[in-house]
């Protein structure tokens, strides 16, 4: 019965969009304000940006979506001037802290996308955790396209 409470209250935030929070249940992680910057036509790369807590510590070892050919964890740092952005196997989710993945910073990374994604959009995403134990979690999420400069789709 757990289980299946789970799988509601979670697919319950899911469809409720990035105003609630997605929630893995079973673990105790929790995905706040999740979104995608929007592309324009001919760009191949994006990042997804979200804030996540974990009740007990674990980590954010995988992404996947079948928008790109390849998606990545990326970390940024500058380095003698120059900004460098490279791929990480995974980011450190201390015990209820939350980390935040962010441009400048940690952030998803879509490679070779394979259409344009705009500002209202809804992407599916998913993200693997490595917890304590060793033991995988994934949580999949609906998560919204907003544009470049991060600002929400106002409708009229």
């Amino acid at each position: 019965m757990r289980n299946a409470w789970n799988l509601i209250v979670t697919a319950g935030a899911l469809s409720f969009g990035s105003w609630a929070p997605a929630v893995l249940c079973a673990q105790d992680i929790e995905v706040k304000d999740a979104w995608i910057r929007g592309t324009v036509p001919g760009q191949t790369a994006t990042g997804a940006f979200m804030n996540i807590t974990s009740k007990a510590p674990a980590r954010l070892v995988g992404v996947a979506s079948p928008v790109a050919a390849t998606v990545e964890i990326h970390n940024m740092t500058m380095q003698g001037g120059v900004m460098k952005m490279f791929a990480v196997d995974g980011v450190e989710l201390p015990a209820n802290r939350t980390v935040r993945l962010a441009s400048g910073g940690y952030h998803v990374m879509f490679l070779e996308l394979k259409r344009e994604l705009k500002a209202g959009d809804r992407v599916p995403l998913k993200l693997t955790f490595e917890l304590a134990d060793k033991k995988r979690e994934t949580l999949e999420l609906a998560v919204e396209v907003r544009d470049v400069t991060g600002e929400k789709k106002h409708g009229h």
